[in-house]
């Protein structure tokens, strides 16, 4: 794993944004499509305003979720929500090459079968993605793989679904397909996540996120999150 520091929030995003969008033409070139899934939180949608901004081939850019909490179709608390405010109304990813988490489905385990199977039709099978961004909570969790859920036991399905957390249930790729990426983009800020990316960089498997591949894993942290704030 490699750890690049930046002054700021602002920065980090941006960075990433440059990162993905080379990503996604040398993807472009070598494939004839770049797939890739986002977690949500403040400075990935950031980050997704500045990729807006970059030289991406559109046309070839396929876009999944990471996770996504079960709740109504435009409501604050859903990823997507953030995802069309800050990428598609900025950027012209045609709009049927983004791949929603079917969390309005009244039967969670079947809707994850279903988006498990839409990613097998855009990344293969098994399903291999371009780029993976991540985020790393105070609890350790990443994606939602969350501490103590049955989720993290998952091994013979690439989508899973969470119990209640922070008053949500979750659906959420699960380590298989995390484990597939050719890339793992972390992005980390604020002063919280010191001790995290600690446990992180040492790939400690008590904490979920220690337990993503960090083969081919960079990590994008600010000065705070680094500790030297």
């Amino acid at each position: 794993m490699k750890i690049e520091i930046f002054a700021d929030a602002q920065t980090v995003a941006e960075e990433a944004a440059r990162l993905i969008a080379s990503e996604a033409r040398s993807a472009a070139a070598e494939r004839s499509r770049f797939v890739f899934a986002v977690s949500g939180g403040h400075t990935p949608w950031v980050m997704l305003k500045a990729l807006a901004k970059e030289d991406v081939p559109w046309e070839k850019v396929h876009l999944a979720q990471i996770d996504e909490r079960v709740a109504p179709d435009g409501d604050a608390d859903r990823n997507l929500t953030h995802l069309q405010e800050s990428l598609l109304e900025h950027a012209p990813l045609p709009p049927n090459q983004i791949y929603a988490m079917p969390v309005g489905s009244p039967d969670l385990e079947a809707g994850a079968k279903e988006y498990a199977s839409v990613l097998e039709k855009i990344a293969g099978t098994p399903p291999v993605f371009d780029l993976v961004h991540l985020g790393l909570g105070p609890d350790g969790h990443t994606a939602s793989l969350v501490p103590g859920d049955p989720v993290l036991d998952v091994s013979d399905a690439d989508v899973g679904v969470t119990g209640v957390y922070q008053g949500r249930r979750r659906m959420t790729l699960t380590y298989p397909v995390l484990n597939r990426a050719r890339r793992v983009l972390w992005l980390l800020t604020g002063a919280e996540k010191v001790e995290m990316l600690k446990r992180l960089s040492k790939a400690d498997p008590t904490i979920p996120a220690g337990r993503v591949n960090q083969e081919s894993a960079l990590v994008f942290a600010d000065r705070a999150a680094a500790g030297e704030g």
